[in-house]
């Protein structure tokens, strides 16, 4: 099974495809929790167990993370809430003592006044409705409200809480959203070296970017959002001839 999935990576691969589990060694298992072992295979999202075959319902190109870690990479611009994910979202109302704040998902996500670094019963956040807020999603399935917090699992911010002031917010594919958070992403070293800027890229194919001034800013909100129509070469290419001129 490995091998004929390490063989097809990169591949394009349709719903309905599928591999026997013949080929796995005794031992092997399908999961959809980290390896604990070195020979356990991960199925990431688009692929899934089904009786002895494992099944492919999401089409697009076949990706491979070390050690066992397999996912399809598509095209999707919907949404669906993940926990853990971090997310750009939009507050809209505020009820009690909780925000609800626009995800981009089908349904609106809570956060409270106290899921913010030192706030208390009488020091609150300063959060008003229209607000823009990087947050990390704590709770998201289909059964329940997603909950949102803006501190991580020592309590403190790590860059999470309202911003946004003069910037622009814009939204893209979640897969330009996924080369964009790569750890030695290309198209974002790329721009920052043609405009020097402060970008905040959630999960939820939202991005906000803010340059020196509001025609750098737009300029770099079309080039991201046309970089995922066009090649490495095509987008070095149009950034060169950017890079000669003045802004």
């Amino acid at each position: 099974m490995l091998s004929q999935l390490k063989g097809k990576v990169g591949s394009v691969l349709l719903p309905g495809d599928e591999f026997a589990m013949d080929s796995l060694s005794t031992g092997d298992t399908i999961s959809l929790s980290a390896p604990s072992k070195p020979n356990k295979m991960v199925c990431g999202p688009g692929l899934r167990r089904c009786g002895d075959r494992l099944l492919v319902f999401r089409g697009g190109l076949l990706r491979h993370k070390e050690p066992n870690m397999f996912w399809i990479d598509a095209h999707q611009k919907r949404y669906v809430a993940a926990k853990g994910e971090t997310v750009i979202g939009i507050v809209t109302s505020r009820t009690g003592d909780l925000f609800k704040v626009d995800v981009g998902a089908s349904e609106l996500a809570s956060l409270s006044y106290l899921a913010f670094e030192g706030a208390t019963k009488r020091n609150r956040p300063n959060v008003q409705v229209g607000d823009l807020l990087f947050a990390q999603l704590l709770v998201a399935n289909k059964d329940m409200e997603a909950e949102l917090v803006c501190v991580d699992s020592a309590g403190r911010a790590n860059g999470m809480g309202v911003f946004g002031a003069g910037g622009l917010l814009f939204r893209v594919s979640l897969g330009l959203v996924r080369r964009l958070l790569a750890p030695q992403s290309d198209i974002r070293a790329e721009l920052e070296q043609l405009f020097p800027c402060e970008m905040v890229v959630g999960m939820n194919g939202r991005v906000w970017v803010k340059s020196s001034s509001n025609q750098r800013t737009l300029i770099l909100a079309n080039l991201l959002e046309s970089c995922e129509n066009m090649t490495t070469a095509q987008r070095r290419q149009v950034l060169g001839k950017m890079a000669q001129g003045s802004f």
